[in-house]
């Protein structure tokens, strides 16, 4: 256990946490972000003003107590502020890592413009991992159990947080997940340098411990299917996720060397295609690697392709820096790391050698128009202004759609025309006592909004089967 320092001076100034220097960290695949020492995190939590109005809890999707912890925190209760994170979520290490704060608890925090606001999402990992370290974690006490059963489809952050909810409150619970580890886009998604393995194994199974009952190597409609569930089970909650790449439809996309982000991503975060011949999973960059899109995604394909070894790893991106989806502390790591940015920039036909394999990429030049359906101005191509950029490999990260297994296989399911899966205000289907969020509902989405929609369809699924 780390020596406590006696209690620090408040102060305005914000801390942005210690990082790994990009010289380094270029070269592994080991957590980038460092984290706080106990001493900066009294400090940084000393700076908290514990506003009565509550501001960051009322913008937190999960509704995190976060004045409440972070008082805890500064007057080193370490273990209550645990206990009170753990009152409305049981993954702070997990959001505390991936949450964009920015947009939620921090833009609300009323520090923000003049001083900068309270580093929270900071002090939430801080609080998780010095309790998991140190062994201050005490897991909720659950309800007596219901008789009720409730399948989860999918171990992604959706149905973890149905789980979490539901096992809590008395119910059966079993989540099913058709690869071969849990935590879904946690585990093939998100960067190990991003969101280290051992914590969603820890939080995976402090689940078990609470009584979750998890099985791998299912595909629900094709293993199972889905009446068989529906016989088994008083309620379903499907938490599949946005699997489903989509292609840019260009020519040469089927060259060898052009990779859809999600096969990408899962080769090496899933089956860690990096540390090839160890693990046996090859894959191929080449020298020379471009990525197209503007997101979150894309900005872990093109970190990830740089510590693979290439020349250059080139993000080319249809809009400016301004309209990228992306969190601005990800598209800056990138580009401390020697990540290359083409902005206003679109690739019109992937060019193969006399092999069938990528040697090179067509792009164009483009100039933003007036705002499309997303609110941000259009990108338009400039005639004439066509150039050519070097590649051995290109992952594409423009997006992705639900699997479409479960729709095909389940007559009646309503949809919509992306084929997501339709819900209500609670997460209810268009079947009686079964519910959905998370990517399958929205598309792609982040992973707080994917806990709050199963938070939300945990409580429509309790009131529904207590009914009952």
């Amino acid at each position: 256990m780390e020596n406590k320092p006696k209690k620090p001076t408040p102060t305005l100034k914000r801390n942005e946490g210690r990082h790994q220097p990009a010289s380094e960290r270029v070269n592994n695949f080991e957590e980038v972000a460092l984290g706080f020492s106990y001493e900066e995190a009294l400090v940084e939590a000393s700076r908290c003003l514990n506003c009565k109005t509550r501001p960051c809890e009322k913008a937190c999707p999960v509704n995190v107590k976060i004045p409440d912890f972070i008082d805890m925190l500064y007057k080193e209760d370490l273990k209550g502020a645990i206990s009170k994170i753990y009152e409305t979520s049981l993954f702070p290490a997990i959001c505390g890592r991936v949450c964009p704060q920015e947009t939620y608890c921090e833009y609300a925090c009323v520090l923000k413009d003049k001083f900068k606001s309270v580093s929270i999402g900071r002090l939430e990992r801080f609080v998780a991992d010095y309790a998991r370290k140190n062994s201050l974690m005490s897991l909720p006490k659950c309800d007596s159990h219901t008789g009720k059963k409730v399948a989860c489809i999918g171990a992604g952050p959706s149905s973890l947080a149905v789980a979490a909810e539901l096992v809590k409150k008395g119910y059966e619970i079993t989540v099913f997940e058709a690869l071969h580890k849990y935590g879904g886009v946690l585990r093939y998604g998100i960067p190990s340098f991003r969101l280290p393995r051992e914590v969603v194994d820890f939080e995976v199974e402090n689940l078990k411990k609470l009584g979750v009952k998890f099985i791998k190597n299912v595909l629900i409609g094709k293993s199972i299917s889905f009446e068989e569930l529906k016989k088994d089970f008083d309620a379903i909650y499907i938490g599949s996720g946005a699997g489903l790449p989509t292609p840019l439809n260009l020519p040469g996309e089927n060259l060898i060397g052009v990779y859809s982000s999600n096969e990408f991503l899962t080769r090496v975060n899933l089956m860690s295609a990096y540390k090839f011949p160890e693990y046996d999973t090859p894959l191929y960059v080449g020298k020379k690697v471009i990525i197209v899109g503007g997101g979150n995604t894309a900005m872990d394909s093109a970190r990830c392709a740089k510590r693979l070894g290439p020349e250059a790893v080139t993000v080319i991106y249809r809009r400016t820096r301004a309209e990228m989806p992306a969190r601005a502390e990800e598209v800056e790591n990138a580009m401390e790391e020697g990540v290359k940015f083409e902005f206003l920039t679109a690739p019109i036909s992937l060019e193969g050698d006399e092999k069938g394999k990528l040697k090179a990429v067509k792009c164009i030049r483009m100039q933003l128009g007036r705002p499309d359906e997303s609110g941000r101005r259009k990108p338009i191509e400039i005639k004439g202004s066509e150039f050519i950029l070097e590649a051995d490999s290109l992952i594409v990260a423009i997006g992705q759609s639900p699997n479409p297994l479960i729709q095909q296989t389940v007559s009646g399911l309503k949809t919509n025309k992306w084929n997501c899966l339709v819900v209500d205000e609670n997460q209810k289907t268009s079947f009686e006592n079964v519910y959905a969020g998370g990517d399958v509902v929205r598309g792609g989405a982040t992973v707080l909004l994917a806990m709050k929609d199963g938070k939300a369809a945990a409580k429509a699924i309790d009131e529904a089967l207590r009914k009952k």
